[in-house]
């Protein structure tokens, strides 16, 4: 049914417009250019493609409308009380509906439930979105999905829900949202600027988490959102939901125009914002332990109203200037030592393969905190290769280290190498090294590799190397990828000096 309807979307709307129609019914993100889809993230759009709480907010909030107001109608149901109950209840059938119609992912499941909650608080009489209907939505989630809590999706849906309702909780934001007898202007611009404090304050909430997690975070995504949540929640959902409807009488055409240049619209205010001046910030890895010193203090700041809550401006500022401060890695290797992507004078970065994929290259790029094409080390003029390694100094003045990275295929003689081994500091290769092979520091090869995963190397003034596998963690999921090849290589020409 997925697969009917996403084709259907597509043949109703072109592109990447048509693309972005079928994900918010089905899911469906495969028609997507690569262009659009990265717009999208770096402009802090991504959230709209992936089906989570907006959209089935949306779908049960249309449905309960649409269902009070047709229950409405009937004199009987409406004095007998009637008419929220079989709304709720509507809007829940059309919520679960949606959640199965979009493969029933984890973060759909997990709005679903959310929304489940705010419905029945409504039914009880009580305050639908408080902190502690969050606190029951992430207890449930936790029941069900305990390892969803260390993953992005559950932070970012739970931090952003947290981040909204402790803002509209706070007693200024009511007094200045509070209702005055003003003109529409005066009214529609308070909103609005309701609208963007609130983006704002998801914007700052978030920022720890996905530097955390992706190593970027948007600067411009508040203003973004302000369009776009608005045209994405009351034009092209109702449009594309109303030309579904109308298409099975086969008048639908209009609604799928008027959805199309909304998206038009929207793909557009993406690439826009993705394109200005530091649109986006990246940086390198953020310690774990000042990621847990935000967290802490940021839910600090969000949870109390009293004056205890400025308590956690004081671990939420030490965990992002651990940030701040956390330099780039000089080296960085993956954890099958097949490539390397090494630090260049003016702060991008260089790979030691030429063919690495697109895939290597963004996981690079993450990891090292740029956003900038990765560059070829064999290209640069400080590195000597030849067609089995590749020798650079890295680094400047007293911490220059001199790196030796095997890149061919070749068996190696120990003798051979013992030379070019004992000239450099750090040695890396995807396979064995010979015992010969001793480097003035480091030696990485297969064995040290598997027990270290991947490598981000800083060579100052007191070199160490962080492995992404600790001791004893032997899960499976973490284990890098074994290489297959010679356990040895000769070069065919004297390695360069």
């Amino acid at each position: 049914l997925r697969a009917r309807l996403s084709a259907h979307i597509h043949r109703q709307v072109d592109g990447s417009a048509g693309g972005i129609a079928a994900a918010l019914v089905t899911g469906d993100r495969g028609a997507i250019s690569e262009a659009d889809e990265e717009a999208m993230r770096r402009s802090g759009l991504a959230h709209l493609l992936s089906i989570s709480g907006l959209h089935v907010t949306a779908v049960v909030g249309f449905a309960m409308l649409l269902a009070m107001r047709l229950f409405a109608l009937s004199r009987r149901i409406a004095l007998a009380g009637y008419v929220l109950p079989l709304a709720a209840a509507a809007g829940a059938l059309a919520g679960g509906g949606y959640t199965w119609l979009a493969g029933a992912e984890v973060p759909t499941l997990r709005s679903f439930i959310a929304s489940l909650l705010v419905l029945a608080a409504f039914l009880l009489g009580r305050e639908a979105l408080t902190l502690r209907l969050v606190a029951a939505g992430a207890l449930v989630v936790m029941i069900w999905r305990p390892e969803s809590l260390a993953g992005p999706s559950f932070q970012l849906s739970f931090m952003a829900v947290t981040a909204i309702v402790a803002l509209h909780e706070s007693r200024a934001m009511r007094a200045f949202l509070a209702r005055r007898g003003e003109g529409w202007p005066r009214r529609m611009a308070r909103a609005l600027a309701g609208l963007l404090l609130t983006g704002l304050a998801v914007e700052v909430a978030l920022a720890p988490i996905a530097l955390f997690h992706f190593h970027k975070a948007g600067f411009y995504g508040a203003l973004a959102n302000m369009i776009a949540i608005p045209l994405t929640t009351f034009v092209i959902m109702p449009a594309e939901a109303l030309a579904l409807l109308f298409d099975g009488v086969g008048i639908g055409a209009p609604f799928w125009w008027g959805a199309e240049q909304a998206l038009v619209l929207l793909i557009a205010l993406a690439h826009m914002v993705a394109d200005a001046p530091g649109a986006v910030a990246t940086l390198p890895v953020f310690p774990p332990w000042g990621f847990a010193l935000a967290a802490v203090g940021g839910l600090w700041l969000l949870l109390w109203q009293s004056g205890w809550r400025w308590a956690g401006t004081v671990p939420l500022a030490v965990g992002m200037a651990a940030l701040w401060m956390q330099p780039r890695p000089d080296l960085l290797v993956t954890g099958d030592g097949r490539h390397i992507a090494a630090a260049v004078p003016g702060g991008g970065y260089a790979l030691l393969r030429e063919r690495a994929g697109d895939y290597i290259r963004d996981s690079m790029a993450e990891a090292a905190g740029v956003d900038t094409p990765m560059l070829t080390l064999a290209e640069l003029d400080h590195v000597e290769c030849n067609r089995d390694f590749c020798r650079w100094r890295q680094g400047e003045g007293a911490a220059q280290r001199i790196i030796l990275a095997a890149r061919g295929r070749d068996r190696i003689d120990g003798a051979d190498m013992a030379a070019a081994c004992a000239a450099a500091d750090v040695v890396i290769s995807d396979r064995w090294l010979p015992r010969e092979c001793a480097a003035r520091w480091l030696a990485i090869d297969r064995d040290a590799l598997a027990d270290s995963g991947g490598l981000a190397l800083y060579l100052g003034d007191w070199p160490k190397a962080i492995p992404v596998l600790r001791t004893g963690d032997r899960h499976p999921w973490r284990r890098p990828r074994q290489v297959s090849g010679n356990d040895e290589a000769v070069p065919t020409n004297a390695p360069a000096r």
